[in-house]
């Protein structure tokens, strides 16, 4: 997955964290772990974490009111795909990044047809994956 070379070492520090979780991660979280790296304020974190989600790198996870990294490899700065949905398990916390053109299709044709303009879209199913049902 490519990412921008101009990364700041806040930056590139808290997409670390966020690549090597095992699961979604809090602000709070990112900065228990990197208090070793100097970090001393959440607003660190949640300046890093903003410029990280305009980068295409992060996604928040509304319903959890947490973050992961883009687990789709593509090149950031040329492709922004519009709807992005997650799979979150109840049980053990994974979450599953994913794509599909027809859900997109059909989203597109309804903003349409209603002449909504949408600033984000995110969709998240909660569920259980197939490791814990």
């Amino acid at each position: 997955m490519s990412q921008p070379a101009d990364l700041t070492r806040n930056q590139s520090l808290v997409l670390g964290v966020l690549k090597h979780a095992g699961a979604p991660k809090s602000a709070y979280d990112i900065l228990d772990g990197l208090r070793g790296d100097g970090f001393r304020a959440p607003l660190q974190v949640y300046r890093a974490l903003e410029k990280l989600m305009a980068f295409g790198l992060v996604h928040r996870l509304e319903s959890l009111n947490a973050f992961v990294a883009c687990s789709d490899p593509h090149d950031h700065a040329a492709h922004n795909h519009g709807v992005t949905a997650f799979a979150i398990c109840e049980d053990c916390g994974s979450v599953t990044e994913f794509h599909d053109d027809t859900i997109e299709e059909r989203l597109a044709s309804w903003q349409k047809s209603k002449s909504f303009k949408p600033e984000k879209t995110t969709i998240e199913i909660r569920g259980h994956c197939r490791d814990c049902v």
